[in-house]
């Protein structure tokens, strides 16, 4: 059994390393997580402690576009009476240099060695995720691998096309904020301290809110070193409370509280569940194992500890819908739908119509939402220039009353 060299970390944030034997590298790491480690990097160990390859989460990464039309391409090819060697080795040929290029190699390979597609497939976890795996496993053993490929490269467009529209939604809102961060960082440290000190050596009484624009303006010019040294201070504290499970499982129970940001992230995870979920399902997973899969797909650390309770619901002879019904975190309708699909031994097709609704009122939410906060961010920008506005017009007022 081949033998990886990991780097990880505790549940306390301490770096520890070692090896452990395991037949790839995700059973490797299911290893390291079953013994609460959270894997850095793992290698194959090699003689002399070196590696050729390694697998870490600051490796680059396959874009979600590029993956799908890959998908899609294999299905092309198997469906065309080609091989699975031949449709990969075909595939890497065509590609271009890049990750792709060379996971598809390495996928090669190893089907040149004899073994499966999808055992090929899980030895790339930073490409292939495990629902990803598991559905080509189901439709080698069910000989429709060509069907199931072509539901993965759906799945993966749909997904790319999410990000696309969350993507593009925030452009707008987030050039306006870089802007405007920017003229009024240029205002407070340029402009204003020289149309100040006109008024601080008149000597007169300046209003509050020019005290405050003064003292906002002494700060970023005289203390940007402190504020640097606070912002990095902010990021490491951050990336130290980012290793502790705890602290995870608390933000995002608290995110799916945050109002109008909460109910549009439920949205997108329940339309990834239970696509994924229905996918799983129709590609001939059964639904224990699917259900297991489906809870690493999840992002959500408050849903993922839901679903192994409903897969312990599950094992011990009870109903998917009754389980789900249990927790608030599932709506009506998609505990209805399930019941339904239970019921009419449609259960797949269920969750991918109930995936597809709520991605659906995903889309329409966001809509709206950017629409509400472009006027806002407008707004926003709007009253900062009129405080500095303010604070230098109102000195000049009382000067000229003064002079009067």
């Amino acid at each position: 059994m081949p033998t990886y060299r990991y780097s990880a970390f505790t549940s306390g944030g301490a770096e520890v390393s070692g090896t452990v034997d395991a037949g790839t590298l995700n059973e490797a790491r299911l290893q390291l997580k079953q013994k609460g480690l959270f894997a850095k990097e793992i290698a194959p160990a090699l003689d002399g402690g070196a590696s050729r390859t390694s697998f870490s989460f600051g490796s680059k990464k396959v874009s979600v576009p590029d993956l799908s039309l890959a998908t899609r391409r294999l299905a092309t090819l198997l469906g065309s009476a080609v091989p699975v060697y031949e449709a990969v080795a075909t595939l890497w040929e065509q590609e271009a240099p890049g990750e792709l290029k060379r996971v598809l190699g390495r996928v090669r390979d190893r089907l040149a060695e004899g073994k499966g597609l999808a055992q090929a497939l899980a030895e790339e976890p930073a490409v292939f995720s495990e629902s990803y795996v598991g559905m080509v496993q189901a439709g080698e053993a069910s000989g429709a691998l060509e069907v199931v490929l072509e539901r993965l490269a759906e799945f993966q467009e749909d997904q790319a096309e999410v990000r696309s529209r969350i993507t593009t939604a925030l452009a707008y809102p987030s050039l306006m904020v870089v802007v405007g961060g920017g003229v009024m960082l240029f205002l407070l440290a340029f402009v204003v301290p020289k149309i100040v000190a006109v008024f601080q050596e008149s000597k007169a009484t300046l209003p509050f809110i020019t005290i405050v624009l003064i003292k906002v303006s002494t700060l970023i010019r005289k203390g940007w070193w402190a504020l640097l040294i606070l912002g990095a201070a902010l990021v490491f504290g951050a990336k130290r409370m980012a290793r502790q499970e705890a602290f995870l499982q608390k933000r995002d129970r608290l995110l799916l509280k945050v109002p109008l940001v909460g109910t549009l992230w439920q949205r997108l995870i329940l339309s990834r569940f239970a696509k994924v979920l229905g996918l799983l399902l129709a590609s001939g997973v059964p639904i224990i194992k699917a259900l297991e899969i489906t809870g690493e797909a999840v992002v959500n650390r408050e849903y993922k500890s839901y679903l192994v309770q409903a897969r312990e619901t599950l094992i011990q002879g009870g109903s998917l819908s009754a389980s789900l019904k249990v927790s608030p975190l599932f709506p009506p309708l998609l505990t209805h739908m399930t019941a339904v699909g239970e019921k009419s031994g449609e259960l797949d097709q269920m969750l991918i119509k109930a995936g597809s609704a709520f991605e659906k009122e995903f889309n329409a939410s966001v809509t709206r939402s950017m629409a509400l906060l472009e006027p806002f961010l407008v707004l926003g920008m709007g009253l900062c220039v009129g405080f500095v506005v303010l604070a230098v017009l109102l000195p000049i007022f009382q000067l000229n009353e003064l002079v009067k």
